[in-house]
Order: structure tokens, then C-alpha cells, then sequence
């Protein structure tokens, strides 16, 4: 059946996180993704966190799929390699600060001058306008300002990070969204027209932020760090096991409460007027996480797991990559899938999300060596001959 944005063509400008796992997730579902890398170091994320044969394992997974060409965007020559380019594209992903494709003649009005359809997406830390436009801006920035560091930890302890980078990689999502609803206006509605999406770190974060807003605006509420509890929502926690494993617990649905309340062995609770509604049940919070865990603590995990799961309350583990990778569940889903790294190896990946019945994603192969497909780009998408594409590489511009 094919993949549904084969045919939709990527131009891809940047480094690091945000812009590219954007790309990243287009190339995924069967996008042209070219990359466009600095001569000579290419994205920094080449050389981030664990390396393996020289390259980042990291790289060889934020970029699948992607084809590398490598062009000094600085020189002038290496601009109008870009312009070439853009006349062949759908969408440009661009992370720069604000007004650095302006400075290098490769801003959206010079862009759509020459391709009136293109889609140019731009993530930055505070977005193309406002009084912080030209602050420098990374994930942890945007997590910070958008609100979700002020609420993450425990609360006798200062602010913490999630593990990962996930203000970068909600502002790719919103990038990808983004393009998709301006493909859609541009070719189903027939408009014919190109746009600009503009996707701020801080505000990709910020539109996860729940009620916070309305409820400071009309309760004066300022959410805080409540550690693993649901604040308002409740019971719904971590509990501590007989053999020192955790179970995540979430029991705050009504007919949910009484299963649960039955289950371990607390009937009265379940029928309890008192706890009858989640507002009556967030009030005493405290008292049934101390309920809970008492009985948590005289069994085993999976003992406790098993019993949850009969009786119809979500349950679960914390899980480190080390138990992911041995699920059965993972396993049988395909998100642990094994492709080809070398000859003589192969590499875990996760699989792709979501899964699509007609038109699913696939891995076509891994990050690729930097501009190894500079050579096939030039001569497929702008039919440059050898002797164009040797000039340009003994000016150093590929």
C-alpha cells in the first residue's frame, strides 16, 4: 500500500533535537527527508551520549530514514544550492535562532518567492516574534518557562528534569502536526499556498499545562511538585512492595475505587459515602495512599499486580529500558525491532508510532555517514553533472 507521505518532500536545516525529530517522524511514514549538515563535523548530535564505532547510537536513530548531504549554508554559492533545492520541496524544517536564515538570504519571503507552496517550519525557543525572540533557547529552557519543571519532583526538593528531552521533542510533534494541517490547506482545500509554522519550545510545553491556567485565573491555584501523587485526583500513586518493587496504581475512576477498595480487602471503604465521588476521595488523598500501601507492603509485585489486574484496576510497573526490552507486550507489538547496523551486527531500535493499517511506517535503514548521499542529491534533484559536483566539493561547499 505504500507509506502516507511518500511523495512529500523534506528539506531539513538544523541540528540537535527539536527540528530534526521532527524530520525524523516524517521520515518514518515514507517522507523524502534530506538533511543538510555542516562540511566536515555535521549535527552535533553525531558525537552526543553514547558512541558507538565513531557515531552516536543516538544519530543512528534520530535519523533514520533521513539522506545526508552536507552544504556550507555560510557561502554564497552553498545558499543558492539551498534555493535550488527549495523549488523541489513540500516543507522546510528549520531550527536556527530568529533571523539566521534571514542573515544567510534563506528567510520565507526570499524561499516562497521562488516556491509559492512551501511549508516552512520553525522551531526556536520563543518563536519568530516577541521581546525574547533573540534569546538563545534549548529544551530544558522551555520546559523550565512553560511550567512542567515547576511541578516535577518532590516537593521538599528543587525542580527536576524528565529523563528525557521532552520540550524538544513536543515542539517536533507540534512541528510535524503543524505541516500536516498546512499540506491538508494547501493541497485538499487547493489553496495552493505555503505558510510559515511557528513553534516556540516554551509554548510547545506550555499547552500540555492542563487547567493550571484557568484555575490560578479563577482559584488563584498554583499547581506544585507533588512527587508521584495526582494532585485532585485520587487514588492514584506509586506503592511500595513486600520485596521492595514499585507498582504504579490508578484508582481514581468511582467504579474503579470500589474494585479496588474490595480487592484489598477494605469493602467498607468501597462503599463509603465519603468516597463515593473523586472530589470527596482527593480530600482524604493522604489516607487512602496510607491504606493502599499497607497492603502493597504484604505482598510481592507481581503478586500485587496479578490481583489488580483480576480485578480490573489499572496497574503497573516502573519500567528501566532493561525490562522494556524483555516485555512480551513490547515484543508482540513490534517496538523492539532488531535492524542490520553492520555486516556483522544488529542494532535495537523502537518501532514506529503510530501504527497505521494501510499505510504504516517502517525503518528503511539508520542515520546515515555525514553527506553520504550528497553526490545522489545533486545529481536526482538538481541533475548537477560529476565535474559541478567535484567544483563544489574542492571549494569545500558540499
Amino acid at each position: 500500500m505504500g507509506q502516507s507521505l511518500e511523495g512529500v518532500k523534506v528539506l531539513e536545516l538544523g541540528s540537535l533535537i527539536a527540528g530534526p525529530f521532527a524530520g525524523r517522524l516524517m521520515a518514518e511514514f515514507g517522507a523524502d527527508v534530506i538533511k543538510v549538515e555542516p562540511p566536515k563535523k555535521g549535527d552535533p548530535l553525531r558525537d552526543w551520549r553514547h558512541i558507538y564505532e565513531g557515531t552516536s547510537l543516538w544519530w543512528r536513530l534520530q535519523s533514520r530514514n533521513k539522506k545526508s548531504i552536507t552544504v556550507d549554508l555560510k557561502n554564497e554559492e552553498g545558499q543558492e544550492i539551498i534555493k535550488s533545492l527549495i523549488k523541489e520541496c513540500d516543507v522546510l524544517i528549520e531550527n536556527f535562532r530568529p533571523g539566521t536564515l534571514e542573515k544567510w538570504n534563506l528567510g520565507y519571503e526570499e524561499l516562497s518567492a521562488i516556491n509559492p507552496g512551501l511549508v516552512m517550519v520553525r522551531v526556536s525557543g520563543y518563536g519568530q516574534t516577541g521581546p525574547y525572540r533573540d534569546k538563545a533557547g534549548f529544551g530544558s529552557i522551555g520546559e523550565s518557562m512553560g511550567g512542567l519543571r515547576h511541578i516535577t519532583g518532590n516537593p521538599e526538593l528543587p525542580p527536576t528534569r524528565v529523563g528525557v528531552s521532552l520540550g524538544d521533542s513536543l515542539a517536533a510533534m507540534y512541528s510535524v502536526i503543524g505541516a500536516m494541517m498546512a499540506i491538508y490547506h494547501r493541497d485538499v482545500k487547493g489553496t495552493g499556498k505555503g505558510q510559515v509554522i511557528d513553534v516556540a519550545l516554551y509554548e510547545a510545553v506550555f499547552s500540555l499545562m492542563e487547567g493550571s491556567l484557568p484555575e490560578f485565573d479563577k482559584l488563584g491555584a498554583v499547581r506544585e511538585r507533588t512527587g508521584s501523587a495526582l494532585p485532585g485526583i485520587a487514588p492514584s500513586n506509586t506503592y511500595q512492595c513486600l520485596d521492595g518493587k514499585y507498582v504504579v496504581i490508578g484508582g481514581n475512576g468511582d467504579a474503579i475505587f470500589k474494585r479496588l477498595m474490595n480487592a484489598i480487602g477494605h469493602p467498607g471503604l468501597a462503599e463509603d459515602e465519603r468516597f463515593q465521588t473523586n472530589s470527596g476521595r482527593a480530600e482524604h488523598a493522604d489516607y487512602l495512599d496510607e491504606t493502599i500501601e499497607a497492603w502493597t507492603k504484604t505482598v510481592d509485585f507481581e503478586t500485587a499486580l496479578q490481583m489488580l489486574d483480576e480485578a480490573r484496576v489499572p496497574a503497573g510497573p516502573i519500567y528501566s529500558i532493561d525490562d522494556i526490552v524483555k516485555d512480551p507486550h513490547y515484543l508482540s507489538r513490534e517496538m523492539i525491532q532488531n535492524f542490520k547496523l553492520n555486516e556483522q551486527e544488529s542494532l535495537k531500535i523502537p518501532g514506529v508510532v503510530p501504527k497505521m493499517s494501510e499505510t504504516p511506517g517502517e525503518t528503511k535503514w539508520l542515520g546515515p555517514e555525514l553527506g553520504q548521499h550528497t553526490d545522489e542529491v545533486m545529481r536526482s534533484w538538481l541533475t548537477y553533472d560529476d565535474a559541478k559536483i567535484q567544483q563544489l566539493k574542492e571549494k569545500g561547499i558540499i
